[in-house]
């Protein structure tokens, strides 16, 4: 009886995960379903470029896993019940329930409005293809001259604000930030961030916590008034909240708490993976929700999935940072680079170097998911005991 493995979500982990179990494992002795709810992947690093007009290139999975052994199932998962090992899915034919052996829990996240009032009203987001595409027929009705107020000053927003800048001069750009201006950066990373911010025309707004959107202005913590024809929101991620009403033992965020092998604590049949994780990092910090992040999750997920269905060896790779890059508009970027717990260091690249520098990353991130399968070994493991067994791996023809 082959062992069922689902994947529930095609972002850059739950893609990368099925794809290296694919490389790892016979087909004869798994069965490999990826759950979806859109027929192609979406480059989440990108959404910024896609809301001020840039197209994006289709990647559909059907072409991706073509010949790769893994199902695509085009559904929006509605529940898992790990108790019975049961997804409950519901596609163009109805509700369905797929069971399985294994399961990769991989349906990240979304953007947070953290409860502000008139956030979810009023305010745009950028964490998905849909709110990219709303935001961007928003911005394409504005006339020269009007407001957008970018608020949160992390990574997301700093690509949004500049982005947005940068293809349309016309339109007077602000961000609102929490904290100072780039405040987790070396000094050289701030002062390049100031300059490029300076150099496009963005207004900051430093230690402005939002704490209201209304239709036509946002309101900062001190009742100072921001007029804005539109708001971007920006403050953080929230994760996909169907974690929280299974069984499974999760952090007050609903992130799943998994160990070293993403392999749930509670449920040792579920694995956790991206943004839906609270996986530990160098200097037992939690990962950031961050593409980074997702790429260490999910090949440890994959490798451990693999080693205890075939009796290899479990991962021991440290989760580790080395930079963070940040894109400043198509000209201008920075790269960071960081501790392997992702505090800053004195090094940072800047400049058109680092919007290269940048691109390559994204168009690899991209390349990586589009070819899940490359590199594929001419011999896979076989599976030769099932979670609890002992016996040792063994080889077959793929």
């Amino acid at each position: 009886m082959q062992h069922r493995i689902v994947v529930l979500g095609a972002g850059y982990t739950g893609v990368t995960a099925a794809g290296r179990l694919a490389k790892r494992l016979h087909r004869a002795d798994v069965t490999i379903t990826l759950v979806n709810a859109e027929p192609d992947f979406v480059e989440r690093v990108r959404m910024h470029q896609l809301a001020v007009g840039q197209d994006l290139k289709p990647r559909p999975f059907s072409e991706m896993f073509a010949g790769t052994g893994v199902e695509l199932k085009l559904a929006k998962v509605t529940g898992v019940d790990v108790d019975r090992k049961t997804v409950a899915v519901v596609d163009d034919n109805g509700a369905e329930e797929l069971t399985y052996d294994t399961l990769v829990y991989a349906l990240g996240s979304g953007w947070n409005d953290h409860g502000v009032p008139g956030t979810a009203e009023h305010a745009h987001e950028i964490a998905s293809r849909p709110g990219a595409l709303r935001l961007r027929e928003r911005l394409a009705r504005l006339d020269a001259g009007q407001t957008v107020v970018v608020v949160g000053g992390g990574l997301t927003g700093l690509e949004a604000a500049t982005e947005i800048a940068e293809a349309r001069p016309d339109l007077d750009v602000a961000l609102a930030a929490r904290g100072a201006l780039g405040d987790w950066l070396s000094p050289k990373g701030t002062r390049h961030l100031r300059k490029v911010f300076a150099g496009l025309g963005i207004t900051v707004h430093e230690h402005a916590a939002v704490t209201e959107v209304a239709a036509d202005h946002v309101t900062t913590a001190d009742g100072t008034t921001i007029p804005a024809a539109v708001t971007v929101w920006t403050t953080g991620f929230a994760v996909h909240p169907i974690a929280r009403a299974t069984a499974l033992e999760v952090t007050d965020t609903g992130q799943i708490v998994v160990d070293g092998t993403m392999r749930s604590v509670s449920h040792p049949d579920v694995y956790a993976i991206g943004d839906a994780a609270l996986a530990m990092g160098a200097g037992d910090k939690p990962l950031r929700m961050s593409c980074a992040s997702g790429g260490f999750t999910a090949w440890q997920a994959a490798e451990a999935i693999t080693a205890r269905l075939t009796g290899g060896k479990l991962p021991n790779v440290p989760l580790r940072y080395f930079n963070q890059c940040i894109s400043l508009g198509r000209k201008e970027g920075l790269i960071q680079y960081v501790t392997a717990d992702d505090r800053a260091v004195r090094a940072a690249l800047t400049g058109r170097l680092a919007a290269v520098y940048k691109e390559l990353v994204c168009k690899g991130a991209a390349w990586g998911v589009a070819n899940p399968t490359f590199g594929m070994p001419t011999r896979r493991r076989r599976v030769v005991r099932q979670p609890g067994q002992v016996a040792s791996a063994v080889e077959a023809p793929a």
